[in-house]
C-alpha cells in the first residue's frame, strides 16, 4: 500500500466505522458513488503504452481527445475528413464503458494552413464551417454525449476577439456580437439534436470580466431559446495561492440559468528546478488546491463533470509551454504513482459520496 493511499485510508476512518462502509478503491468508483462524472484528455497514441491505458480505464469514467477531433487533425485539406485519431478514442471508451466528450468545433487555434493561408470570402468560410459541424457531429452522433462546440472566443477584458470566424474576415456576422457563436450552436444542434452542447472558455471561471460576458452571453441565448446546454470551465492553474470561492460563485450563478457546468482542463503547475525536481511542500499546497476546486464542483448539482487536462506527468503539455520552468501538473507522476493531489481528489469524492450526493 503506498504512502498517500494509507493516509486516504487514515482519513476515512472516522466515516468508514459510522458508516460501515468501504472506501472507493478509484476516482472511477469514488466520483460514480457521488453522481459526478470525472474525466481526462487523452492522446491517442498514448493509448498502446499499457500504463497509460490500464489507469485511464481504471481511474476514469470520461474522456476527451486533447486534438484528435481538432480542425488541423480531421481536416488537414479542404475536400477530406480522417477521424482515425477520434475513432481510435471512442473504441476505446467504448471498450471501458467511459462517455466523451468532443472538443472543439470552433476555435481561432489548431487550424490548419490551408484555411488560414486561403482568402475565403465570409460565404464560403461558412458554409465551410457548417459542412465541418455537420460532418464531424454526425460521424459521432451517439458516440459523443457533450461537444464543445465554440472554444475561447473572449479576451481578457470580455471583448469578443479577432479570428478567422468573427471578424477575419467572419461567417457574416461581423459586427453583430455573439451571432457567429450563436449560429454555430444552432448548426451543431440540428447535425445532432441529442448531443449536450457547451461553451468552453479559459481564465473566465473566476469573477471577471471575462467570465461575466460569458455568463451575459449565456443569459442571452437561453432568453432567446439559442440551443445551448452548458459552460466548460478550464482552470489552467498556475498561481499556487489560488481562490476556489469565486469559481463556486460563478459555476452558481451560470447553473442558475438552467445549464451544466463542466470543469474541462483542470490541472496546478508547479515551478521545477533544473532536475526536474518539484518542492514537497508545493505537491500540499498542489493538492489543496485540488481538492478546493472539486468541492467548489461539488457544492453545486449543476457541476456535473470534473476533467484534467491530462492525468500523467510523462504526457503534460506544460513543460513544453513553460519552456521546462514548470511542470508536476498532473495528478499521477512520470511513473503513473499518484501524488497527493490524487488523494486528495479521491477524499473529496468519497466524502461526498458518504454524504449522499
Amino acid at each position: 500500500m503506498t504512502r498517500s493511499r494509507l493516509l486516504l485510508l487514515l482519513s476515512l476512518l472516522p466515516l468508514l466505522l459510522a458508516t460501515g462502509s468501504s472506501p472507493p478503491a478509484t476516482l472511477r468508483q469514488a466520483a460514480e458513488a457521488a453522481g459526478l462524472r470525472v474525466g481526462t484528455a487523452v492522446r491517442p497514441y498514448a493509448l498502446a503504452e499499457a500504463a497509460y491505458s490500464e489507469t485511464l480505464g481504471r481511474e476514469f469514467n470520461m474522456l476527451e481527445p486533447e486534438d484528435a477531433m481538432k480542425w488541423w487533425t480531421v481536416r488537414r485539406n479542404e475536400g477530406s475528413f480522417d477521424f482515425q485519431q477520434g475513432d481510435q478514442i471512442i473504441r476505446f471508451a467504448h471498450a471501458h464503458d467511459m462517455k466523451v466528450r468532443g472538443h472543439c468545433l470552433v476555435w481561432d487555434h489548431d487550424n490548419p494552413k490551408w484555411l488560414g493561408a486561403a482568402n475565403f470570402t465570409p460565404q464560403h468560410l461558412s458554409h465551410l464551417l457548417q459542412q465541418h459541424i455537420a460532418t464531424e457531429m454526425k460521424h459521432y452522433a451517439g458516440q459523443v454525449f457533450a461537444w464543445d462546440v465554440v472554444n475561447e472566443a473572449f479576451e481578457e477584458h470580455g471583448k469578443l476577439k479577432d479570428s478567422i470566424w468573427f471578424n477575419q474576415p467572419g461567417i457574416g456576422f461581423s459586427g453583430q456580437g455573439t451571432a457567429y457563436i450563436e449560429q454555430a450552436f444552432r448548426w451543431a444542434h440540428n447535425a445532432d439534436p441529442k448531443a449536450l452542447l457547451f461553451y468552453n472558455e479559459a481564465e473566465a471561471e473566476g469573477m471577471n470580466p471575462k467570465s461575466d460576458a460569458v455568463y451575459a452571453m449565456i443569459k442571452d441565448f437561453k432568453h432567446r431559446g439559442v440551443p445551448i446546454d452548458g459552460v466548460g470551465l478550464q482552470l489552467h492553474i498556475s498561481k499556487l495561492d489560488f481562490d476556489a470561492d469565486p469559481i463556486a460563485k460563478n459555476i452558481a450563478r451560470l447553473s442558475a440559468l438552467g445549464i451544466q457546468v463542466h470543469v474541462t482542463e483542470l490541472d496546478v503547475s508547479l515551478p521545477v528546478d533544473p532536475t526536474g525536481a518539484i518542492r514537497g511542500d508545493d505537491l500540499r499546497r498542489q493538492a489543496d488546491i485540488y481538492r478546493n476546486v472539486l468541492h467548489a464542483c461539488l457544492q453545486n448539482p449543476g457541476c456535473t463533470a470534473i476533467q484534467t487536462w491530462g492525468f500523467t506527468d510523462k504526457y503534460s503539455w506544460i513543460p513544453f509551454h513553460s519552456h521546462g520552468a514548470r511542470g508536476g501538473a498532473l495528478l499521477f507522476d512520470k511513473s503513473y504513482r499518484p501524488k497527493p493531489a490524487y488523494a486528495a481528489v479521491l477524499e473529496e469524492l468519497s466524502s461526498q459520496a458518504m454524504r449522499g450526493h
